[in-house]
């Protein structure tokens, strides 16, 4: 019997496959064309923004010394109310603060012009810096001359020392002229936005200057202000791509602005229009301190500046199509009305203080238009190379006419009635209005037509 095997036998492995031989093959290399490589694609051209400010700030090196530029003019709004709280404050005597704030405003419309002539000759960084040096070092004497009991006539003299300040905002739009020069629709736009920071420093300057001297100590007020001048200067200045070329002494031949044609009456329209800011700022505070809230005087003139810094933002979004000696008389004219609302809220609004601060919101309104085209004819009749000295001329105005209305504004309230004081800026404006309207300048007439043949 044959032997069986214990498992049964496991199956045979099948055979192995052949395997496949790797065969490479070489694509053909294609040949360089004789003619010339073909351009790669260009990226898509970027659409401009419909934006006129996102359009002006698209300009390279505008972002930078516009931030320089809003800080350093923050401090102008809280020098003079600094000034009066630390005086008044340690003094005990609101006359003596009043004097020494006019004494500075009566050296500053001195001195200021000689300063922007210098920046004109010799550029800005060379004269602003060394210039707003000097002015800081007279408000920080003033600060110590307080402190330390000086004699009064040391705050005079150390005060007197600020007006050396250069004209921030003149040298800024000066930078705007030179970047958009032959570009009448983006100047405007620039000049609108100037005038509406303008307003926004001189609205949260003197807020923020009552706020650091109540809350911290009286010098507080000019000690941050002193710092934010210096800072947004060297900010400012350290922008040289922006900043116009100094004409040195080839100007020499030019005139002076006061003598250029059709300045001198700008100027007074400047004055009249500065006396409409100061008499509204002293009246709007006697009105409120004779119903007993006087505190809420500060909100109230907000309003005003609040309402020229949104008509300004907006004015300066519209495409003007007109000559812009038309647009300056309809604007004083729009001017002139307007100024009647606070003195018709303040008579027949029983003394409540929400019609007037509506009155002055609206009254606001027309002050930006008014700024900006006079700002544009300025620096269209300045002579070539003294810009800079044009503009702060125009300041100058306008600080005499605050101080002028400021004056007269008290006289009238004090004599006569809170409310009666809201004549002044009707007068003012009125005269405004026929300064403008007097000195028109009459566009070129057109020759008749022929008659037909």
């Amino acid at each position: 019997m044959p032997l069986q095997p214990s498992r049964p036998p496991s199956r045979p492995f099948p055979p192995p496959r052949p395997r496949p031989r790797l065969q490479l093959r070489l694509r053909s290399i294609p040949r360089r064309p004789s003619g010339p490589l073909p351009e790669p694609p260009q990226p898509r051209p970027r659409r401009p923004s419909r934006n006129p400010y996102r359009q002006l700030f698209d300009i390279p090196g505008t972002r930078a010394f516009t931030i320089g530029n809003l800080i350093a003019r923050l401090p102008m709004g809280m020098f003079s109310v600094s000034a009066v709280i630390m005086i008044a404050g340690t003094r005990g005597s609101y006359a003596l603060a009043g004097a020494v704030t006019a004494t500075g405003l009566a050296a500053t419309a001195v001195v200021a012009p000689w300063t922007a002539r210098l920046v004109d000759r010799h550029g800005q960084a060379r004269i602003a810096v060394p210039a707003t040096a000097v002015a800081a070092l007279g408000s920080l004497a003033l600060l110590l001359c307080v402190r330390h009991g000086a004699p009064d006539w040391t705050l005079f003299a150390t005060y007197a020392a600020t007006a050396t300040t250069p004209n921030t905002g003149g040298m800024s739009r000066a930078r705007w002229a030179h970047l958009l020069k032959g570009d009448p629709a983006r100047l405007h736009t620039a000049n609108s936005f100037e005038q509406a920071a303008d307003e926004l420093c001189f609205m949260l300057g003197p807020v923020l200057a009552a706020l650091l001297c109540g809350a911290l100590f009286p010098e507080a007020g000019t000690l941050v202000a002193v710092v934010l001048l210096m800072t947004g200067a060297l900010v400012f200045t350290a922008q040289r791509s922006t900043e116009p070329p100094a004409r040195g002494r080839t100007d020499a031949g030019a005139p002076p602005p006061l003598r250029a044609p059709g300045i001198p009456p700008l100027l007074i329209g400047f004055l009249a229009t500065g006396a409409v800011f100061g008499s509204m700022e002293v009246v709007t505070i006697a009105f409120a301190d004779a119903q007993g809230h006087r505190s809420a005087a500060g909100v109230i003139l907000a309003l005003q500046a609040a309402g020229s810094c949104a008509a300004g933002l907006l004015y300066g979004a519209l495409k003007p199509r007109m000559p812009v000696e038309r647009r300056y008389l309809l604007s004083v004219a729009a001017m002139a009305p307007l100024m009647c609302l606070p003195l018709l809220a303040a008579t027949l609004g029983g003394g409540r203080l929400a019609p007037l601060g509506l009155a002055l919101l609206l009254a606001g309104m027309a002050t930006a238009p008014t700024m900006v085209t006079a700002m544009t004819l300025l620096q269209r009749r300045t002579p070539e190379g003294r810009l800079n000295e044009g503009m702060t001329l125009a300041v100058t105005g306008l600080l005499g006419g605050i101080a002028c209305g400021s004056a007269l504004g008290g006289w009238v309230v004090e004599h006569g009635s809170a409310a009666a004081g809201y004549v002044v800026p009707v007068a003012a404006a009125a005269t405004a209005l026929l300064i403008a309207g007097a000195t028109a300048v009459r566009g070129p007439r057109r020759p008749p037509r022929r008659p037909p043949a």
